[in-house]
Formats: structure tokens, C-alpha cells, sequence
């Protein structure tokens, strides 16, 4: 008899339609498109529309996944969400997924706070969760990082955008495979990453609203830049020892679309050709746990990749968490 195996049975992923411009950008801040473009290599990204939340983009992006994975929402025995923009502060965002999808009462949790690394961690729960029992684990990065950013502060405005993505975890004898996976922390890094008004330690006042602390991610670009290119370079060549695999054997590499020069350096660094290597983020911008399952959804659509691929998924987030996966389609 076949064994089954664990892997990703449908991939969904949804950006807004408002499209926003570095141009566009430049009658907020003193920037302009070459700055930017210079920079980050962002062109344009997405923003959510006034009357649209977390759940919204959410749902979205969870029905496409559903859609291609060939399951209905009552079929889904287990919801997360991994997001640092939740619905509301309490409860956790899942439970509003649930209810919006139709689904049955199943577990549904949140993975908060782990950034941008959010989406590559939550598969791992979900293959750990599916390896509990026969089960199908629906899993959504999302971000609206346009609602917690100052638009005022051009040295991180323009750097996000808001999208969802989405698969379906489950297990079969013909389904593909996670093969390896790998992550870790540093915790001593959380200060080069954070937003730290509104937790308990520095609760939102009517002060520092007036500040704009609570809209005040704060960034260290040369630290993060150090540390993301440092440790997603090592957790990628770590799983692909895990799986015995060399870099020209795999069909993509998927890495967090945070900014181009980090994605060259990266690519440089492990010797990625440019036919292997994903890159969006000129269209979209930073968008979190979301950009991970959105550039691999894109890049499927466009063919270049298939059904048998192996596939390097990595990313890293504050906290300071990263994250590196092999996935077979």
C-alpha cells in the first residue's frame, strides 16, 4: 500500500484592488519613484479598501484555496491565521474565518507576533496537526500592514501593502509533500523590528496616539537586512541538507518578498539562477506572512511551476523568527 503523505493540496491568495503608486506616494512624503524603486525595488503595491478588514482579504484568499484544493469549508477540520493585524484585539482573528466561511465548529487559532515568518511556521503546525489524524488544515497569511504603518514616516510607508494567501494542508497517496523544514529565534533582536505601543508595556495612551506611537514601526534597516540574509541563507541550506537536495534540483525558490536588495543578496548568496528565483515585490510591496503564499500561488498560475516540483519556501519575521521549507507540489 502507498504511504500517504503530508503536503499542500490548494493554494489561494487575494490583494485589493486599489493600486498605490510610488508616485502616488510622493504627495504623502518628501520620496519619489527613483528613491523608492532605488531602495526597495517596490513600484506599486495594494491597499485595502476603507471598508475592508483583516477577515475580508481573509476569506478571500481561503475560498480560492479551498476552491483549488477541491474542499468545501465543511470539510475543513482545522483553521489558522497567521497575521499581525488581527480583526480585533480579542478574540483571535480565526474564529471570524470560521464563522464567515461556513465552517464546522473546528479549532481555529491565530499565530500572532511572528511576522513576516508567519505563513512558512504555520505550515509546519499544519503538517503537524494533519500527522494527528486524517485531517485537512486550512491555513491563511494575512496583512493589512497599511492600518498599523504612519504615512507619514517615508522610511516605512512605502514599503508595505496588504494582501491574504492561502492553502489547504492534507494528507494522501497522491498528494505532494513537505520535505524538510527548519526555523528558530533570536530573541535578543526584537527592538530592530517592532511596534511596541499598545501591548502591556506600553499600553495606548491619548498621548502617544497624539504621538503616533501606535502607528510607529520601528526599524533598524541595516540590522534587519544583516539578520535576514544571515539567517534565511542558513535555514535555507539547511533544509536542503535535511533533504539531501542541491539548489539546481529544485524548480523555485519562494523567499519573503520584503525588499529586492535582500532578495539579491540572498540569491547570491546561495547561487539561485534568475529562471529559479520568485520575485514580486515590485508589485506589491512588503505584505507580511502573506507574501510568501502569494508569490508561490503567483508563480504557479504562471506556469513555472507544476505538479512533482520541489520547491524552497523561506522567510524571516520579527521577533527576530526565520524560517526555511521544501515543499513538493
Amino acid at each position: 500500500m502507498t504511504e500517504k503523505r503530508i503536503g499542500i493540496l490548494g493554494l489561494g491568495a487575494y490583494v485589493p484592488e486599489r493600486v498605490m503608486t510610488n508616485d502616488d506616494w510622493a504627495e504623502y512624503v518628501d520620496t519619489s519613484d527613483e528613491w523608492i524603486t532605488a531602495r526597495t525595488g517596490i513600484k506599486t503595491r495594494r491597499i485595502a479598501a476603507e471598508n475592508q478588514s483583516t477577515v475580508d482579504l481573509a476569506v478571500a484568499a481561503a475560498e480560492r484555496a479551498l476552491d483549488d484544493a477541491g474542499v468545501t469549508a465543511d470539510e475543513v477540520d482545522e483553521i489558522i491565521v497567521a497575521t499581525d493585524t488581527p480583526e480585533v484585539y480579542i478574540p483571535d482573528t480565526a474564529p471570524f474565518v470560521q464563522q464567515r466561511l461556513g465552517a464546522r465548529e473546528v479549532p481555529t487559532f491565530d499565530l500572532a507576533g511572528s511576522g513576516c515568518a508567519g505563513f512558512v511556521l504555520g505550515l509546519d503546525v499544519a503538517r503537524s496537526r494533519v500527522g494527528s489524524g486524517d485531517k485537512r488544515v486550512l491555513l491563511i497569511g494575512v496583512e493589512l500592514l497599511t492600518r498599523l504603518m504612519d504615512w507619514k514616516d517615508r522610511t516605512t510607508c512605502v514599503l508595505f501593502g496588504d494582501a491574504a494567501g492561502a492553502a489547504v494542508v492534507g494528507s494522501g497517496e497522491e498528494v505532494g509533500e513537505i520535505v524538510a523544514f527548519t526555523a528558530g529565534t533570536d530573541g535578543s533582536q526584537t527592538d530592530i523590528l517592532t511596534l511596541e505601543a499598545g501591548g502591556t508595556r506600553r499600553p495606548v495612551t491619548v498621548e502617544r496616539a497624539r504621538r503616533r506611537e501606535n502607528r510607529n514601526i520601528a526599524m533598524k534597516g541595516r540590522e534587519v537586512f544583516r539578520e535576514a540574509v544571515t539567517r534565511m541563507g542558513a535555514a535555507s541550506r539547511e533544509v536542503l541538507k535535511q533533504a539531501g537536495i542541491r539548489v539546481d534540483e529544485l524548480a523555485l525558490v519562494v523567499p519573503h518578498q520584503a525588499n529586492l536588495r535582500i532578495i539579491r543578496a540572498l540569491q547570491k548568496q546561495l547561487e539561485i539562477p534568475e529562471d529559479k528565483l520568485a520575485v514580486n515585490v515590485q508589485n506589491y510591496g512588503n505584505t507580511g506572512s502573506a507574501s510568501v503564499p502569494l508569490a508561490l500561488w503567483e508563480a504557479r498560475n504562471q506556469g513555472r511551476v507544476t505538479k512533482g516540483d520541489l520547491v524552497l519556501l523561506t522567510a524571516f519575521g520579527a521577533g527576530f523568527h526565520w524560517a526555511a521549507m521544501i515543499v513538493r507540489l
